[in-house]
């Protein structure tokens, strides 16, 4: 495992002896910029919640503690059906802020709309620099936005930026939770990157060098993909039949790696509990050493920070390539995927090495 802290970094890293870094827990900036928006946008949802409970008053008459019980069931229930709502609202807002006055590279062209499966959802567009002759090196987007949120249009700016570095870029939206759920999403995947292999020559794609990138819900959702193209046993236990591409690196963005049932986001995904599907949701338990080389990135001010190190601490455990980059500083809270942010300095040096990450692959 190879750490790079890129950024000032005032607090010191600690390596322990089994050779992962202890890293102090990044601290909450109430004044943090647009970068930070899911894990405010997380938190405002939360704070909603809480203002829905109703505190038990344990009085004197026992039907009371009952009564504070099944109302605060019940807007704990009311909460789970409207949480898609709130955060679909929440993190379009941030996103329009985020990507205000952007507008499309002259330098890049676009293929749009392309439908990789009968439901609306499920399209995809391709993006290469202008003038593109033959096929190019390849990076496949998975989006974030807690599996109820986002699509191509949200990271079209991005994707673009990413294939003005030489690259021809899938850009492509999923079905999303509740209305699909798991493992709706990790078939679109498959279906999507099966249409990009189909057509590969037509769109300037190379199947044979296809890097992938996701972040947040989607460094997960990619964590799982590749350990199942990676691993044929676990392909076959999750029921996809993968298609012939060969995926020389990948980078894992402001990700969560292991699901647990204290994941509240997931009962908008998953249909019953996590433990109750046994080794299929078990994805680092499945990652062998063919996994892909990995760019394994956090932030200082991710709300998901503390779940970057041990991922990459795994994969050097299983003999997988790693590089760990943590952004920014104690001093300089960069957010959840603040490297969406195209215009940021920080996020024009994280995609920027991440490229460079890939191309070392080629």
């Amino acid at each position: 495992m190879l750490l790079k802290c890129s950024g000032r970094c005032s607090l010191p890293l600690h390596f322990s002896d089994t050779g992962g870094v202890n890293t102090p827990a990044p601290r909450t900036n109430a004044n943090s910029s647009e970068d930070a928006g899911p894990a405010e946008k997380t938190r405002a949802a939360e704070e909603g919640y809480q203002k829905m409970k109703i505190q038990k008053k344990h009085v004197f008459i026992g039907v009371l503690p009952f009564a504070a019980g099944a109302a605060a069931a019940a807007a704990n229930f009311m909460f789970q059906k409207m949480r898609p709502r709130l955060i679909r609202r929440a993190f379009g807002r941030s996103d329009d802020r985020r990507d205000a006055g952007l507008s499309v590279p002259e330098d890049i062209d676009c293929v749009y709309d392309l439908s990789y499966g009968t439901d609306s959802q499920q399209k995809l567009d391709v993006y290469v620099p202008k003038g593109t002759e033959g096929v190019l090196p390849t990076i496949v987007s998975i989006h974030g936005g807690a599996y109820v949120y986002g699509d191509k249009e949200r990271y079209s700016f991005y994707c673009m930026d990413l294939a003005r570095r030489g690259f021809a870029v899938v850009n492509f939206s999923y079905r999303l939770a509740p209305e699909t759920r798991y493992p709706g999403q990790l078939h679109d995947i498959n279906m999507a990157v099966a249409y990009a292999v189909n057509h590969a020559a037509a769109l300037h794609l190379d199947p044979s060098h296809m890097f992938f990138v996701g972040d947040s819900a989607g460094a997960q959702l990619l964590s799982q993909y590749a350990a199942a193209v990676t691993n044929p046993d676990y392909a076959a236990l999750l029921g996809l039949v993968i298609p012939g591409i060969r995926i020389p690196a990948l980078a894992l963005n402001c990700g969560m790696y292991e699901l647990n049932d204290r994941d509240s986001i997931l009962k908008s995904y998953l249909t019953k509990k996590v433990s109750e599907y046994g080794e299929e949701l078990d994805v680092t338990g499945h990652i062998t050493g063919a996994f892909p080389p990995s760019f394994v990135m956090s932030a200082w001010g991710d709300f998901l920070f503390e779940k970057a190190e041990p991922m990459s601490r795994l994969l050097s455990e299983k003999g997988v390539e790693n590089e760990l980059h943590l952004y920014g500083s104690t001093d300089n809270q960069l957010g959840h995927v603040f490297h969406l942010n195209i215009r940021k300095e920080e996020a024009v040096l994280c995609n920027d090495e991440e490229c460079a990450f890939f191309r070392k692959h080629i």
